[in-house]
C-alpha cells in the first residue's frame, strides 16, 4: 500500500485544477527565484533578462523532452567565475559568446549519446558513484545557503538576519507536515510570505526600489551584431567551455534525483540525449538575449519532492510566469526586494532534500558500505566534493567541487577490483512495483 508520503499528487502530464495552478506555479517561481537573480547581481548582468531566459529556456526545455522532464532551469553558478574574467577581458559580449559555445558542447555531447547511447555512460556511474555525488550537490551548496541565512549584506553574522531565516524555515516545515489539502502543496510559497512579513516587521524590507519601478519595462537585452560583434577566441574557449564539464555532471546528477523522485527513469525515456540537448539549447538562448547560462535546478527538484507534485504544466507555467514579470517592473523589483535571508531559510531545507535524496539512492540500490570497495570510493567522493577540492591547470581552467569529486570516484570505480557488472539504471527497478501508477 502506498504511503502518504509517496502519494503523487499531480503526475507529469497532469493538468492542475485552474484555481491550483497559478499559486503552484508561483512556487516554483519563488523556489529558482533567490538563485537566478543572484547570478546576474554579482557578474554585473541584468536580473530582469535571468528572469526572462529562465522562462524561455525552461520552455525550450520542456519542448525538447516532450513534456517527460518536469525540470526548471535558472541561472548556473558554475559560470560566474568565469563569465566576470570574460567579461574583464573582452566585456559583455565575450561573456555571451563563452556561454553560446559552452551551450554547443552540450549539443555535442547530446548527439554523441544519441548515435551511441547512454549505456556506456551510465555504467561509468554506479549508485556507488552517483549517491555520494547527488549527497555533494546538496551539501556543496550547505555553506551558501547558511551564508544568506546568518550575514547581513555587509557578510557579517546578524542574529537579526538569521532569526528571519529560521522563521522562514520553521513555516515551511509545519506548513509542510501540518497543513492539509491544498496548503499542503505549496509549503515554500507560504514560508517565502511569512518570512517576507517577519522581515518586513523587522525593518529589513526595502521598498523604495518598488515606488520608484516603472509597471513596464524594457531590459537592455545584450544581442549579438546589435549590442556587439561576435569574436571566438582561444581565450574565451579555454575559459567558458570546460565548465561545461561541471554543469554535465551537474545535469546527470539531477536527472538521476528526478527519476528517484518520480520513480521514472527519465535518463532512458525521453532520453539522456534529449534533457542535455534542452539545457544546451536553453544556455544557448540565455547567451543571444544577455542572459547568464542556464541549468536544472535544484531548488525545485525540493519543491518536487516536498509537494508531490510533478506536473510539467506546473513548471511551465511558472517558466511563463518568470518570463512575463521580466517586463514588469514592479512585480520584478518587488521580487527583488525579498531578503537574502528568506531565500536562505527555505534553502537550508530545499538543498538539504537534494543531498537526502543521494542518500535514499543509496539505501534504495542497496549499496554495501561494509564492502570495503564501496566505503572507499564513496568517502573519498564525500570529502573531496564536500571540501572543495580543486585542479588548477591553469588560470584559466580548473576542475573543482563537485565535478572533480565525480571524476574521481569513476576512476576508483573502474580501478578498484570487485567491481560489480551493474548501472544506475538498475536502482529504477527497486520498489517500482509499489508506484507503478506514478505519472
Amino acid at each position: 500500500m502506498k504511503s502518504e508520503e509517496s502519494k503523487v499528487v499531480l503526475g507529469i502530464r497532469d493538468v492542475p485544477p485552474p484555481g491550483k495552478f497559478l499559486v503552484l506555479s508561483l512556487q516554483h517561481l519563488f523556489a529558482m527565484f533567490g538563485a537566478t537573480i543572484l547570478v546576474p547581481y554579482l557578474v554585473g548582468l541584468s536580473p530582469a533578462i535571468a528572469l526572462i531566459s529562465s522562462g524561455m529556456g525552461t520552455l525550450a526545455f520542456l519542448l525538447i523532452t516532450k513534456g517527460q522532464v518536469p525540470a526548471y532551469l535558472g541561472s548556473s553558478f558554475a559560470f560566474i567565475a568565469p563569465i566576470i574574467a570574460a567579461q574583464t577581458s573582452g566585456g559583455p559580449g565575450a561573456a555571451m559568446v563563452g556561454s553560446f559555445l559552452a551551450g554547443v558542447v552540450y549539443g555535442i555531447v547530446a548527439l554523441v549519446i544519441k548515435v551511441s547511447g547512454h549505456r556506456w555512460l551510465m555504467k561509468l556511474l554506479p549508485p556507488v558513484v552517483v549517491g555520494p555525488v547527488i549527497i555533494v550537490i546538496g551539501l556543496s551548496l550547505a555553506s551558501t545557503a547558511v551564508g544568506m541565512a546568518m550575514n547581513n549584506p555587509d557578510g557579517d553574522y546578524s542574529l537579526q538576519h538569521f532569526s528571519v531565516a529560521l522563521v522562514t524555515l520553521a513555516i515551511v516545515i509545519i506548513s509542510s507536515i501540518f497543513l492539509k489539502g491544498f496548503f499542503n502543496l505549496i509549503p515554500v510559497l507560504i514560508g517565502i510570505i511569512g518570512g517576507y512579513t517577519y522581515a518586513a516587521i523587522n525593518g529589513l524590507v526595502d521598498w523604495t526600489p518598488v515606488r520608484n519601478a516603472s509597471i513596464i519595462e524594457m531590459p537592455e537585452f545584450i544581442i549579438p551584431f546589435v549590442s556587439y560583434t561576435p569574436q571566438i577566441t582561444i581565450d574565451i574557449i579555454l575559459l567558458m567551455v570546460p565548465v561545461a564539464i561541471v554543469t554535465l555532471s551537474e545535469h546527470i546528477g539531477h536527472q538521476m534525483v528526478l527519476s528517484k523522485i518520480v520513480n521514472k527513469d527519465l535518463i532512458q525515456k525521453p532520453g539522456l540525449h534529449r534533457s542535455i540537448l534542452g539545457d544546451g539549447v536553453a544556455t544557448m538562448l540565455a547567451a543571444l538575449i544577455g542572459g547568464p547560462p542556464n541549468t536544472t535546478y535544484g531548488e525545485n527538484i525540493g519543491v518536487l519532492a516536498i509537494t508531490r507534485v510533478f506536473s510539467v504544466f506546473v513548471i511551465g507555467g511558472g517558466a511563463v510566469i518568470a518570463l512575463c514579470f521580466g517586463f514588469i517592473g514592479k512585480i520584478t523589483a518587488l521580487i527583488s526586494s525579498i531578503p537574502t535571508p528568506v531565500m536562505g531559510g527555505v534553502s537550508i531545507l530545499l538543498f538539504g532534500i537534494i543531498a537526502s535524496s543521494g542518500l535514499r539512492m543509496l539505501i534504495d540500490s542497496r549499496v554495501n558500505l561494509d564492502d570495503k570497495r564501496n566505503l572507499i570510493i564513496t568517502s573519498v567522493i564525500l570529502v573531496i566534493g564536500i571540501g572543495g577540492a580543486f585542479i588548477r591547470v591553469s588560470e584559466q581552467f580548473e576542475v573543482h567541487g563537485m565535478a572533480l569529486a565525480a571524476i574521481v570516484g569513476i576512476v576508483l570505480n573502474l580501478v578498484l577490483p570487485g567491481r560489480e557488472d551493474t548501472t544506475s539504471e538498475d536502482l529504477y527497478e527497486v520498489g517500482k512495483d509499489n508506484n507503478d501508477s506514478v505519472a
